[in-house]
């Protein structure tokens, strides 16, 4: 089974790669595609441009699993990067492999606003990323469709194509793309928030208000 993690990765950090890889482990994927976002539709234009960003992502990605791999078709494609559009581009690829979209909590329950969110589940499986103890309070309709779809249990995942949703949690690391902007914006370290060779490329492209010399030492 294939997942799918998008995001505008501006820039990429651990929370992302952490996260990746406990779904990827709990479930059993044979690939993690990277998928960054061209030009989100929920929020304003990425600070960093679309060659920074996947320029960023490549180095993150370079001595990690050899199943995360990166995927340019929202880059490549015009308009808005409609998750939906992107599920059926990659459903055309892979045929009736399963496939899982995974999300944050606080994006699922943002949803109903997502294009066409109810063609989602046609398309691929949904894994909710949850921290431990976290309430699955999901709104009216949310709540409604993961009754009828939730998965009996991990393997039930790959028995099929697309369709069910459950709930993985993972390591709550509190690290945010904005809180790491902020922070250089501010003249603070980013170290250990992202990897190193992703603050050399924001150093260097003077990124998010960061100086040519940031200071990578703990603060």
């Amino acid at each position: 089974m294939i997942g799918i993690f998008g995001g505008t990765f501006d820039p990429v950090h651990y929370g992302h790669l952490r996260s990746a890889l406990e779904v990827s482990e709990t479930v059993g994927l044979s690939e993690v595609r990277f998928i960054p976002c061209h030009r989100p539709p929920h929020r304003g234009t990425p600070r960093a441009t679309a060659r920074q960003r996947l320029e960023m992502l490549k180095t993150a990605l370079k001595n990690a699993p050899a199943s995360f791999q990166i995927d340019t078709r929202e880059m490549e494609r015009p308009g808005p990067s409609f998750m939906v559009d992107t599920l059926r581009s990659l459903r055309d690829d892979l045929g009736q492999r399963p496939m899982a979209l995974i999300v944050g909590s606080d994006a699922f329950r943002g949803f109903e606003t997502w294009h066409q969110w109810r063609d989602l589940f046609d398309l691929a499986h949904i894994l909710i990323m949850q921290r431990p103890g976290e309430s699955s309070d999901w709104p009216q309709a949310l709540a409604a469709v993961f009754k009828e779809r939730e998965a009996p249990g991990i393997p039930s995942l790959s028995e099929h194509p697309s369709g069910l949703i459950t709930t993985i949690n993972v390591t709550p690391l509190a690290i945010s793309a904005s809180q790491i902007r902020d922070r250089l914006a501010a003249d603070r370290s980013a170290r250990f928030l992202t990897p190193d060779s992703v603050i050399k490329h924001i150093e260097n492209w003077r990124l998010y208000g960061a100086k040519e010399s940031q200071k990578t030492s703990a603060d």
